[in-house]
């Protein structure tokens, strides 16, 4: 089988050399070319440890592109004793795995070599490929690592999960990424051998677009290697440069994946704190990402409903308008609408209560099943029904004083009254809290003269 991750000899002379990306040129073999995750790769960290002293682990590696996940795992290859076998998960299905266990048998049998399995992406395995080789990661056949940028408690079987320690990385900081640059600008694998200089204000626009992403950074410098002018002898890769070949460039928003769960939370979690300004950045920071304006609004209309209710019923008015606002106007008119809609959210007095009020209703309903309707309630169109007893005492609320039917009972006849909506003391639930006061006073009232 082909090891699609087996160590690389690095001729910097041999003719395809410049074919390959500059990103998988310039991967380091070793930690001490490896630049951020000081998290795990801090001296004394199980991970460090596991790479220095060539030992593997049943491992996933999760985090965002470009961070070295894929690196790390090659890192292993290089120094662990144990047969290595590298696939891909956008390539590779039920059968290449099933090739990859028996091989893995094969050296086991024949060498008494254990063998460490690389599956990249593993995210896009559904949960049947995955069952294919997790027997031999419990019987020990295999050793298991994973990347993938999907969270891994949605994505892999809890028994695979139970067995491989989860490593996060994290997005580089610009110092790792400035030190990325530098390294690929030296290497004679990478950009060396060119006589390129890359000026300071170029370098912090590379970084800038990079927003972590260590390939990012490198596909863009090397982008601008290419367009950068021969002056004295050097190309020089200046700002002018940069802002061409980082123009468009968009910060880090994986649409339906975990960066995008995380940003939607970030914003609705800062409406519902009342925070107008980290509201707005998030809602920017996600327009900016490329998310469908639309998707957010619908998410605001939500957030009216959940976070404000009717401690100010006009947030859901306000939210829908926006929605309707951008449908007629588009980009970028129309996100003014959805930006006016997300402050007067944040600012807007806050209630829960119809939230819980539906929790708890709709728990009950469950609970009680299919309880008759009362009599009284029930409609009676029909003599028959009439003469069934439908409808009978009914009391006419609009006929009683004050248009309230004080002592009237609306459940079901074998349940007992629950109170689900509590308004909050603020906005205009304030208001509805002392109506609803007043009613049941009322009926208290009503109640005691019938037992009297």
């Amino acid at each position: 089988m082909t090891d699609l991750f087996a160590r690389k000899e690095l001729d910097p002379t041999a003719g395809d050399n410049r074919i390959r990306p500059l990103a998988d040129r310039v991967r380091p073999e070793f930690l001490d070319g490896f630049y951020g995750q000081e998290h795990l790769l801090a001296p004394g960290k199980p991970l460090q440890l596991a790479i220095e002293e060539g030992r593997a682990h049943s491992m996933v590696f999760w985090g965002p592109p470009g961070t070295g996940k894929t690196t790390l795992a090659r890192m292993i290859a290089n120094t662990t004793e144990s047969h290595f076998i590298g696939l891909s998960a956008v390539m590779a299905g039920i059968k290449e795995v099933r090739a990859a266990v028996s091989e893995a048998q094969q050296y086991r049998d024949t060498h008494g070599q254990s063998t460490v399995l690389f599956l990249d992406e593993v995210h896009r395995f559904n949960k049947a490929q995955q069952d294919a080789f997790l027997p031999f990661v419990e019987d020990g056949t295999l050793t298991f690592i994973g990347a993938t940028t999907e969270n891994p408690s949605f994505e892999l079987n809890n028994a695979l999960l139970s067995r491989a320690r989860v490593y996060v990385l994290k997005p580089l900081k610009e110092p790792d990424l400035k030190q990325v640059l530098v390294r690929a600008l030296k290497e004679p694998s990478g950009l060396g051998e060119q006589s390129i200089k890359l000026d300071d204000q170029a370098e912090r626009l590379i970084v800038m677009a990079a927003d972590g992403d260590a390939r990012r950074a490198l596909n863009i410098l090397e982008l601008a290697a290419d367009l950068a002018p021969l002056h004295k002898g050097m190309h020089i890769i200046d700002e002018a440069v940069a802002k061409d070949v980082v123009a468009g460039s968009r910060r880090r928003f994986d649409k339906q994946g975990e960066y995008f769960y995380d940003q939607i939370s970030a914003l609705h979690k800062s409406i519902r704190g009342s925070d107008p300004d980290a509201s707005l950045y998030w809602l920017m920071r996600m327009l900016d990402g490329g998310c469908d304006p639309l998707y957010i609004a619908r998410r605001m209309i939500r957030v009216a409903s959940e976070d404000i209710g009717n401690a100010d019923p006009r947030a859901l008015r306000l939210c829908l308008d926006a929605a309707e606002t951008y449908e007629r106007l588009g980009s970028p008119e129309g996100e003014l609408a959805i930006a006016q809609a997300c402050i007067f959210l944040a600012c807007a007095a806050k209630s829960n209560a119809v939230y819980r009020a539906v929790q708890g209703a709709k728990a009950d309903a469950k609970e009680f099943g299919s309880l008759e309707v009362p009599m009284h309630l029930r409609n009676a169109p029909t003599r028959l029904m009439k003469e069934l007893g439908y409808a009978k005492n009914y009391r006419y609320a609009h006929n009683e004083e004050d248009a309230l039917a004080a002592g009237e009972n609306y459940f079901p006849d074998d349940m007992q009254p629950v109170k689900y909506y509590h308004p909050v003391p603020r906005g205009l639930e304030l208001k509805i809290r002392e109506k609803l006061a007043e009613i049941k006073r009322r009926n208290q009232q009503h109640e005691e003269a019938d037992n009297d």
